[in-house]
């Protein structure tokens, strides 16, 4: 599933080619057709993302909400003309304007929704560390209540809109904050340095359209490395073996070195 960054970057880069235009809309899986034919020729006002959602917003108050889901991508098309293998595709929205035009296929929504509905689905979402304004305090209130993994919890999107599993692996790691270690044991400062990281690495993510989360002068950064646990064999600070294992659902990385067990966790085995 797509990480919050890379969300952000397709409602900027689509609203550059499509943003203020006359839009065809339209669905050549025709699963989405009749919301299609409802904005259709109208023109787009904005792309709003939040977290993993996408929020299309058309003159009239017309609004499509995306969400891609495990398997859903767009497909960038050079100029308004249709897309190669559209039917091997299954394209369930194409949006096309005289700039360029996007397929959309395998997404887990695609659906009009008004005003009601957009705000039950923003309600139930977390602070994203790319949107403007967004707060901390809000996950903060929620971490000090629960005393699941704060590897759990910060991927969890009513807590913190956006972070995927790169991202937790890497912020953990910068501070030294075991994925099992209880959301309620975090103290304000150590809470604000973590979300300070994310929106650290989520903007660098949005800049540049990649995950490096190794800086350039980092020592970690020797052969081109450029993650620190997630997906590595060994700490890009310390060379102790990655451990990885199954956290709810999700792999899960640390290096149990720079990363120690929480004493609870240590004990429960």
């Amino acid at each position: 599933m797509p990480e919050g960054h890379t969300i952000h970057r397709i409602a900027r880069d689509q609203f550059a080619a499509l943003g203020h235009h006359a839009v065809s809309v339209t669905s050549p899986q025709g699963r989405f057709a009749g919301g299609a034919a409802l904005v259709d020729g109208t023109g787009l006002e904005a792309i709003d993302a939040w977290g993993k959602h996408l929020f299309y917003r058309f003159e009239g108050g017309r609004v499509i909400h995306v969400h891609l889901g495990l398997f859903g991508k767009f497909f960038g098309v050079e100029g308004a003309g249709a897309a190669a293998g559209d039917t091997v595709r299954q394209v369930r929205l194409r949006l096309a304007g005289p700039e360029g035009a996007f397929d959309l296929t395998g997404p887990t929504a695609c659906e009009l929704i008004e005003a009601p509905e957009i705000k039950a689905i923003t309600d139930r979402l977390g602070p994203d560390p790319l949107r403007p304004g967004a707060d901390p305090a809000r996950a903060w209130a929620k971490l000090t209540r629960r005393r699941t993994p704060i590897g759990v919890a910060i991927m969890d999107q009513s807590v913190v809109a956006g972070v995927g599993n790169v991202f937790r692996a890497e912020s953990l790691f910068v501070h030294g904050i075991h994925p099992e270690r209880p959301s309620n044991t975090l103290d304000r400062a150590e809470w604000d340095a973590l979300w300070a990281t994310l929106v650290k690495m989520l903007r660098a993510g949005l800049r540049t359209g990649r995950i490096v989360t190794v800086g350039r002068r980092d020592p970690a950064a020797r052969d081109g490395r450029t993650r620190y646990v997630y997906k590595q064999e060994h700490c890009g600070r310390c060379s102790t073996p990655i451990r990885r294992w199954d956290l709810t659902g999700r792999w899960a990385y640390a290096c149990e070195t720079c990363q120690p067990r929480w004493p609870e966790a240590e004990a429960g085995g």
